[in-house]
């Protein structure tokens, strides 16, 4: 990609998107093609052709996506597999259609098997049964990873697909009934400080494990690929180490500045008991995660106390 190439980031509001759009625009390029959903439903076939027939973009960063957190997954199934498959063949399509140069489908680490080894190497996706509380949104992604694979093997198309681990940042949802679980512990954290609080709930028991990428981070990562790689197969992109949830909330408490008691809700399921991926494949491109945990929940939260009434809740 150069500076003047017209770079198409679809979801530019979302945590992934937006810090795509600020890092291309920091860098200094100037044709960033963004459109809100209110301008372009990308499950709608006519207005997502109208959005490639304006603009027509050299490059696709496939930000878009309805994502939430293990209820959110588990309740809202069905409009999970609907709205990813809808959004992310039309864009696929359409980026073949009008001969984008390249395009990035960001997929998830979550779509992984619900057990399999550790460190999660590409090779083990779809290699035995999903976790049941994300299947709807796990079929969906690996539909999309699978249709950039189809394209680019029968219309000889540069389609890549890159599965991050969980990503937080600023911009993200603090919605406590469907965001993931970092911001929903900070913003948890948080109100209980303000409403001194003795304790607070938390969901599930706290043993399970998790990668955490701040968005930025992720960001840089995803234009480093666009410059760098050129494979059907999948990338894992992370930081190449976990926490459990437990290690999680004592840096959160720190950082709010809560002190009361903690109480896990076991009535709430964990999700996969450890997720961590392996990064080695993209460490050998020479690309690694510059920003700690503890100075990524930092960032976040001096972020959600600017925009503490803007946020999404």
């Amino acid at each position: 990609m150069n500076k003047s190439s017209r770079i198409l980031v679809t979801g530019h509001t979302g945590l992934v998107g937006s810090a795509v759009v600020r890092q291309l625009k920091e860098e200094g390029f100037s044709n960033v093609i963004e459109r809100t959903h209110m301008e372009c439903d990308l499950c709608d076939i006519k207005e997502t052709d109208s959005l490639f027939n304006d603009n027509r973009p050299e490059y696709v960063i496939n930000c878009a996506g309805r994502v939430g957190g293990i209820n959110a997954n588990n309740t809202k199934s069905a409009a999970y597999i609907y709205e990813n498959i809808m959004m992310q063949t039309n864009i696929i399509t359409f980026s073949h259609l009008y001969e984008v140069t390249k395009l990035l489908f960001l997929g998830s680490a979550c779509i992984y098997p619900k057990i399999c080894p550790q460190p999660i190497k590409e090779e083990y996706l779809m290699t035995a049964p999903l976790e049941e509380t994300n299947k709807g949104y796990a079929v969906a992604k690996i539909a999309g990873i699978t249709m950039c694979q189809m394209y680019n093997k029968q219309y000889g198309t540069n389609f890549i697909s890159a599965l991050p681990t969980n990503v937080y940042g600023e911009g993200d949802n603090f919605s406590l009934s469907d965001s993931h679980v970092l911001p929903a512990l900070l913003r948890k954290f948080h109100e209980a400080k303000v409403n001194n609080s003795e304790s607070v709930v938390v969901w599930g028991t706290g043993k399970a494990r998790r990668e955490f990428l701040y968005a930025d981070d992720l960001a840089d990562a995803i234009l480093f690929l666009m410059n760098n790689y050129d494979s059907s197969d999948i990338i894992n992109v992370g930081t190449g180490g976990d926490v459990s949830i437990r290690e999680l909330i004592k840096i959160i408490k720190s950082i709010v500045g809560y002190k009361g008691k903690v109480v896990w809700d076991n009535s709430y399921p964990d999700g996969t008991i450890k997720r961590s991926i392996d990064t080695s494949k993209l460490d050998a491109l020479g690309w690694k995660a510059k920003t700690s945990l503890e100075d990524g929940v930092i960032k976040m939260y001096k972020w959600y106390l600017k925009n503490i009434n803007l946020i999404r809740r």
